[in-house]
């Protein structure tokens, strides 16, 4: 198993409700394809470096997990058709 970090890029127009469900959605495809959780942090709504679909914020969350090899591209393949998620990366951090 290694260990992983999902960052994500959540849209901030959208209600609290449906961007906590984002976040969400993105945990249950974690552990759908077999990765188990360590910690999720939020780091809040930051301005981005750049314009994004109009938007000049963007609320970042980091997801770390540990998974088999294949996980993150089957997890980037499930997030990159998500609605509300601006931008995402997921990558295998240092033992």
């Amino acid at each position: 198993m290694n260990k992983y970090e999902l960052a994500l890029v959540v849209n901030a127009k959208i209600e609290d409700d449906a961007r906590v469900a984002t976040v969400e959605k993105a945990k249950e495809y974690v552990t759908k394809f077999g990765g188990n959780i360590t910690n999720v942090e939020e780091w809040g709504k930051k301005k981005l470096a750049y314009e994004i679909q109009h938007m000049k914020e963007g609320f970042y969350y980091f997801i770390q997990f540990d998974a088999e090899a294949g996980v993150p591209a089957q997890l980037e393949q499930a997030v990159r058709i998500m609605d509300n998620v601006l931008r995402y990366l997921c990558v295998r951090q240092e033992a």
